[in-house]
């Protein structure tokens, strides 16, 4: 006879198990102690099996009839309904660990195998402080598209629209790293277009001065009065104009004393091709009294704290700030300011972009391009340092 609820509500405990059967293999089991539970009795590979279904009242008995189909359906299919429910638990507590934090830093350990030290560090530690602090708890199978807007706005209310626009395509990256290595089935920041939730600013380029104004800073940082490193630093800048980063990263083993030139490897290039400077006899001449202070380590530049790590690239912004070009000249800008006068003086285009490493084509092309044109990027080097040079005495 089939169970119904008034059956399943009356039944009272004994002094011993018993059980009442409602067909198809489901079963109420009554225990002494007057818990009801469900079972589903089965057979499967010639075994009797017992699957739980859950306690009554918690489960009705309508309930309990459908998880006994459900476990009839998949025997239909040669699944086991006990060892699918034990691999269904599993699954769900590998999706419970795999938070956005953790699919994000594996994300990352990939992602910056080609990238520079000083770039994929910041990129990890844009995440550490905006979005991990937000959403990185949370399993990435839960998270949508509008957990992800809430993140991004909250970024872009700060103020900071372009870090926002950053971290949106840095968590998209991430989401696409899950969906290959088959943790979510779907991208959320597919459905969203930054330009819906962050507001447009409008374009600014790194701040520099003019040409008029060189003189003054070249005299500024000659009697700067702070870390002598940090001032070396700043002349260099001046005469090669390489990346702030790629200046502070140098590291001894790539100066080329009898070549003169500064041979900086593919993996700390920004596209990660090798770069060439010329060195000028102003700039040989820096790097020869950097050799009397730090030329027994690796770096150029090291970090006072740590030798075996370079010199922080806030050192040079903060030095700029404390000469008065606060929002008015950058370590960037000193690119900028370098191309526009040797662009003014018919400096040939090509040669400046190739000194800049903005170098166009594919990889091979580039690699290739790297070294063209040496001697008269070095006329063009000295020529600048002699510039410089005059500048001061203005």
């Amino acid at each position: 006879m089939k169970l119904n609820d008034p059956i399943v509500k009356a039944a009272k405990p004994k002094e011993k198990p018993y059980k009442l059967t409602d067909g198809h293999g489901l079963i109420l089991l009554i225990n002494p102690n007057g818990r009801k539970w469900w079972r589903y009795r089965y057979d499967y590979g010639g075994k009797e099996k017992m699957l739980s279904l859950g306690i009554y009242p918690d489960v009705s008995l309508q309930e309990a009839r459908q998880g006994r189909n459900e476990a009839r359906a998949l025997l239909k299919q040669g699944i086991d309904p006990s060892q699918h429910r034990q691999e269904k638990k599993y699954a769900e507590q590998i999706a419970r660990e795999q938070t956005f934090e953790r699919i994000g830093r594996a994300w990352w350990e990939n992602w910056k195998s080609d990238k520079t030290t000083y770039h994929s560090n910041a990129v990890l530690r844009r995440l550490e402080l905006n979005v991990f602090p937000l959403i990185g708890h949370k399993p990435i199978t839960v998270i949508t598209a509008p957990t992800i807007v809430m993140a991004i706005r909250r970024i872009d209310a700060r103020g900071a629209p372009d870090l926002a626009r950053r971290i949106f395509q840095t968590c998209g990256q991430i989401f696409s790293y899950a969906i290959s290595h088959g943790f979510i089935e779907r991208n959320p920041c597919a459905d969203v277009r930054p330009s819906d939730i962050v507001k447009p600013v409008k374009t600014t380029h790194y701040a520099r001065i003019g040409e008029q104004d060189l003189p003054l800073l070249i005299r500024a940082i000659d009697e700067y009065g702070g870390s002598v490193l940090v001032k070396k630093a700043l002349q260099l800048l001046l005469l090669t104009f390489v990346r702030s980063g790629e200046l502070i990263g140098a590291r001894w083993d790539e100066i080329d004393w009898d070549a003169r030139l500064w041979r900086i490897p593919p993996e700390r290039m920004k596209k990660r091709d090798p770069h060439i400077v010329p060195l000028s006899t102003q700039a040989l001449a820096i790097f020869k009294e950097l050799g009397e202070i730090t030329g027994s380590g690796e770096y150029v530049f090291p970090n006072k704290r740590n030798n075996d790590r370079c010199m922080g690239d806030c050192s040079l912004r903060h030095a700029l700030y404390s000469m008065g070009y606060k929002g008015l000249m950058t370590a960037h800008g000193f690119r900028g300011l370098a191309a526009t006068i040797l662009n003014e003086r018919k400096y040939p285009e090509k040669i400046i972009e190739i000194q800049l490493s903005h170098l166009v084509g594919n990889a091979t092309k580039r690699a290739y391009d790297h070294a063209k044109h040496l001697p008269e990027r070095a006329q063009m080097m000295q020529a600048w340092a002699d510039f410089l040079e005059g500048q001061a005495m203005r």
